[in-house]
């Protein structure tokens, strides 16, 4: 047993508030010119008095030096150990927009690409097309039969889409063909185990054919599979600490992610205002809020760092909106570093703060990377910072006689 799992017996309910914001990708590495990170770059009063009066930290979201993805870096900042509990991008995507996902069913993430006359990836995200267009593609590769295979293709959003395999003598256990960068060759789907070979065949003859089918519509005129998995059962994140929890976020894959683990997901407009919007309007309903940023994370992908310092400022000034709310925690986290200078995930450990009257206060004049490895928390594993929110909720009764 697991320590989210013994914690379900210590754990007690109360109307303490809690709003978890997760701006992902938040953590950077600084600007040459500078010598400041995105988030030092930043104008962030508001998450400067909350590491003032609060304690700070830095996370590693799996491990020092592992590189995580961000369904493990989330399922973490849950409290599941994502070396424990693994969930497949392709079943995330397909959750969270709300697919008919059945038991046998083998479901991978889709990327629309671009490359070249010697099929070398030249942008993985195909100039980041439209959910409009991505859905025109999918209607040209839905509806395929390989072997006794049928194949359901669905948009997701953006340039992403989900390719599900529904047939018998399917298994999950195959590689990806998205190597996750640009000026290399997609690879190969190769199968990890005797039992996953006839699905990583049926993926390579499905990448086959739906290249001839997008030979004509540049730029997406390929397409990157990756994350093949099948539903999986979790335990229920409500349960386990007593709370009614809610999430919003206007990305599929967390909404996927938040029902997995038992979270209402509310409904929310794209832009970062309508997230912060929906805490106001549901702020009486539960007493658990994970809302999520997504935009941080995408300037730091397109290694744009400006961008990325305009968004955690546009961010800091909506936080004002929250502590307007007061709630009894508040809590700044995120999944992964993704430092614009790389234009990729890292392995940097990510700044994070809890602000609640219960605190030790660091007094820290400034939230960032350096200053938090000054603060009270110190460097710690990601899936350990729900107990501690919780504790700083008075949510966790006493452990042991």
């Amino acid at each position: 047993m697991g320590l989210i799992e013994q914690i379900r017996d210590f754990s007690v309910p109360s109307p303490t508030k809690i709003v978890m914001v997760a701006i992902d990708g938040l953590g950077g590495l600084p600007d040459p010119a500078t010598g400041k990170t995105e988030l030092e770059s930043a104008n962030t009063p508001n998450m400067d008095c909350l590491a003032f009066e609060g304690n700070c930290g830095l996370m590693d979201p799996v491990s020092p030096g592992i590189i995580p993805g961000s369904i493990p870096g989330h399922l973490a900042i849950f409290g599941f150990d994502p070396l424990e509990y693994d969930i497949g991008r392709g079943a995330m995507e397909a959750i969270g927009i709300n697919f008919d996902l059945q038991a046998e069913d083998i479901v991978a993430r889709g990327n629309f690409a671009t490359v070249d006359e010697n099929n070398v990836i030249l942008d993985r995200r195909a100039g980041r097309i439209a959910t409009e267009k991505t859905t025109e593609l999918c209607q040209l590769l839905d509806g395929m039969r390989i072997q006794d295979v049928n194949l359901i293709v669905r948009p997701v959003k953006d340039y992403r889409f989900i390719v599900v395999l529904r047939g018998i003598g399917l298994a999950s256990g195959v590689s990806d063909s998205d190597p996750q960068v640009n000026g290399v060759k997609p690879r190969k789907i190769i199968p990890l185990n005797e039992p996953a070979a006839k699905t990583a065949d049926i993926a390579n003859k499905f990448i086959i054919r739906s290249k001839t089918i997008l030979n004509k519509h540049h730029p997406a005129n390929m397409i990157l599979l990756r994350g093949f998995s099948k539903r999986p059962h979790f335990p229920s994140l409500p349960e386990i600490y007593k709370v009614q929890a809610a999430a919003i976020s206007s990305f599929p894959a967390y909404k996927g992610l938040s029902r997995l683990v038992g979270l209402d997901v509310l409904e929310t407009g794209n832009e970062i205002e309508d997230q912060f919007n929906t805490l106001d309007e549901y702020f009486k309903d539960y007493n658990f809020f994970y809302l999520h940023v997504k935009q941080v994370d995408t300037a730091g992908e397109d290694g744009n760092f400006s961008r990325k310092v305009e968004l955690i400022t546009r961010v800091d000034k909506l936080l004002g909106n929250v502590i307007r709310l007061n709630p009894e925690v508040m809590v700044i986290a995120s999944d992964h570093s993704t430092p614009a200078i790389m234009a990729l995930h890292s392995w940097h450990p990510v700044p994070v703060l809890i602000h609640s009257k219960w605190c030790r206060p660091d007094k820290i004049n400034k939230f960032s990377e350096n200053s938090c490895l000054k603060g009270g928390l110190g460097r710690f594993p990601a899936v350990q910072l729900m107990p501690q929110v919780m504790a700083h909720a008075l949510k966790l009764g006493k452990f042991g006689a």
